[in-house]
């Protein structure tokens, strides 16, 4: 179970990362999350009211496998192969964490004052779903893929436009975590 249960080295995990990524190459398939959106959008009849929802849907139910396989995975390790112990961050996220209303700081990856049901159901919480639901929609569609697609499938390839987009994550991610999430929280 330790095997399971502790985090795999960068030796280990790298490695397989890169072999998925062969024989995604080799036999000519992408991989990213965002593209399953489509596919359920085309499987649901979207096709039917706009251009840009037809296509063969049904050469990418594979990757839809995927998105079942992380919800599976997600849910065993949750509630079977979880390791309750601190989260070890620098004292100063601590602190930083703390001033802005944070309580029990590491103890959870998930923290209440964000993912409490009180709290995403409240019209704050809600907005900021909205929003965000709104803006990663648009941005996945007009950067041409999600995160993990331009980060994994678009590097491994050599794609400069993935280069620059997971160049651009980067840079909003520092831009929120430093200028917008002291704003809204």
């Amino acid at each position: 179970m330790d095997a399971i249960l502790n985090p795999w080295p960068w030796y280990v995990t790298g490695p397989l990362l890169a072999l998925v990524m062969f024989f995604l190459l080799y036999f000519g398939r992408t991989f990213g999350m965002s593209s399953n959106l489509k596919t359920l959008c085309s499987m649901g009849g979207a096709g039917k009211i706009s251009e840009f929802f037809k296509f063969d849907w049904r050469s990418q139910r594979w990757n839809l496998m995927v998105v079942f396989g992380a919800i599976i995975g997600g849910f065993i390790a949750h509630f079977y192969l979880s390791n309750p112990i601190d989260i070890n961050l620098n004292p100063t996220t601590v602190s930083d964490l703390e001033n802005y209303g944070f309580e029990n700081v590491g103890k959870s990856l998930l923290p209440a004052e964000l993912y409490d049901w009180n709290r995403v159901l409240s019209l704050k919480g809600v907005t900021i779903l909205l929003i965000g639901g709104l803006l990663v929609g648009f941005g996945t569609r007009y950067a041409g893929g999600c995160t993990s697609g331009h980060a994994i499938t678009g590097l491994s390839s050599l794609q400069l436009p993935s280069l620059i987009a997971v160049i651009g994550f980067f840079i909003g991610g520092l831009i929120m975590i430093h200028l917008l999430f002291p704003l809204i929280f």
